[in-house]
Parts: C-alpha cells; sequence; structure tokens
C-alpha cells in the first residue's frame, strides 16, 4: 500500500495535479500494519543520517545545478526511503532534507545569504518535487548541521585564513615535523592561523604525551607521523589515537 501511495503521489506531481505537501505525503506513506502484501524497498544511501531519542533526520546533498531529470528520481527515492525508515524506526519522527551548499542567485557580497523561493524557481521542476520544508539551503544547511548559528560565516572564515599564496609553503613548513622543536613560534603561529585547535592541544601536552608512549612502540610511530598525508588531509586518526 506504502509504495502504491508513493507511485501516486509522484504520478500526480509529475501531471502538476497537485503541489508538493509534506504532512499529506506523510499521511499517505506513513502507514501502520495491515493486511497488504510486503515487498522490498528501494536500496537506497544517504549523505547524512542522524538518530536521536525521538527522531531519525536524513539530508541528501545536492550540487546546486542538479540534472533536470534529477527531481522526480530524488523526490521518488525520498518517499520509499522514509517509508521504509518508518517501518525500521516505528516509534520515531521521520524527516528528510535536499541540501544545497550555498545559493548561487544570492549576492556575491554576501555569500551565505540566500533566497530559497527565488532559488527553487532556478532549478528546473525542484518546485513540481519538494515544498520549501523540504529544502535545507545554504547558512540555512550549515547551521542545521552544526546545531548552532553562524557556521558558514566561521567556514568561510577559516578558509580565508588558509587559502593564502602561501599556503603550499605553510603547508610543507607543519609537515616537517622538526619545525615543531627548531622553529616552535612559527610553528604554533601556523596552527592557530590554521585553526588546529586539536594539534594545539597535542602540543601543549608534548611532554607528558612523550613520558606516557617512550615504552609503546605503537603510539611512538602514530606520534611521529605527519599532521597532514600526501594529499594534504589532515590526520585525524593521529590526533584522535594520541
Amino acid at each position: 500500500n506504502q509504495n502504491y501511495n508513493i507511485s501516486h503521489i509522484i504520478a500526480r506531481l509529475s501531471r502538476q495535479d497537485a503541489k508538493p505537501d509534506v504532512a499529506n505525503e506523510n499521511y499517505l506513506i506513513f502507514a501502520k500494519e495491515d493486511s497488504s502484501e510486503l515487498i522490498d524497498a528501494w536500496k537506497f544511501t544517504v549523505d547524512v543520517f542522524i538518530e536521536d531519542k525521538d527522531k531519525i533526520t536524513c539530508i541528501e546533498l545536492k550540487s546546486v545545478k542538479p540534472n533536470s531529470t534529477e527531481m522526480r528520481g530524488e523526490k521518488t527515492k525520498i518517499l520509499q526511503a522514509k517509508a521504509a525508515l518508518f517501518r525500521e524506526f516505528p516509534n520515531k519522527k521521520i524527516e528528510f532534507f535536499i541540501g544545497f551548499p550555498f545559493d548561487p542567485t544570492s549576492d556575491a557580497a554576501s555569500p551565505t545569504s540566500f533566497d530559497k523561493n527565488r532559488f527553487m524557481s532556478s532549478i528546473i521542476n525542484l518546485n513540481n518535487y519538494f515544498s520549501s520544508e523540504e529544502v535545507l539551503l545554504s547558512s540555512e544547511l550549515w547551521d542545521f548541521l552544526s546545531g548552532k548559528k553562524e557556521t558558514m560565516e566561521e567556514i568561510l572564515s577559516i578558509i580565508r585564513d588558509i587559502a593564502t599564496p602561501d599556503f603550499l609553503n605553510n603547508l610543507e613548513f607543519l609537515k616537517n615535523k622538526s619545525n615543531k622543536i627548531n622553529s616552535l613560534q612559527k610553528y604554533l603561529y601556523l596552527l592557530n592561523k590554521w585553526h588546529l585547535k586539536s594539534e594545539i592541544e597535542l602540543l601543549n601536552y608534548d611532554k607528558n604525551l612523550l613520558e606516557k608512549i617512550k615504552s609503546d612502540e605503537r603510539s611512538t610511530r602514530i606520534y611521529n607521523q605527519p599532521i597532514f598525508n600526501p594529499k594534504a588531509v589532515y590526520n585525524r586518526s593521529r590526533y584522535e589515537h594520541l
């Protein structure tokens, strides 16, 4: 029955006989046990999956310029996923969003601002299949993910601090662990500039760390690893171990 209702919802949206309506769609697909035959739901993945005490939240992250034919398939997948999640977590509220990292239609002078109505109208078929309450856009998305305000502003500020003309030189400097001893002041300055609070924490406890791991060969090897891998990705597992 859920599968039939999903097909009916998509057909009506495709013909524009109905507008996206989350409350009505949920009523149709969050059906309690009935006598209809069970079938397998579509296999699906989700970019963000959050399980709280009384709620499941999923977010599918999208390009700001999706294909014109993508919206129908995305909506069908989400309805199928919501029905499956409702069966898996029958006592929890199920929420599913699509998220766009920024609004390309906004004023370039204010990269964190957004106009959801304007943005949704700029994407072919988006308004046909999704209501505004299903869309997380720009700073709205980042604040939702972090649980605090002005997250996107903080991210952009960090990027501006790091992405300078001397980025590669600074990267090589930090990758060279001997600079932690020979040029400590500059090393600490760059850690602060690049917002590497985890490395500052390790540096503050460096003497205690060395004392504790001196007889632990595995931990010593991890301690001596560079803080960035060859692709310039921060070595998070090193920090977590230490």
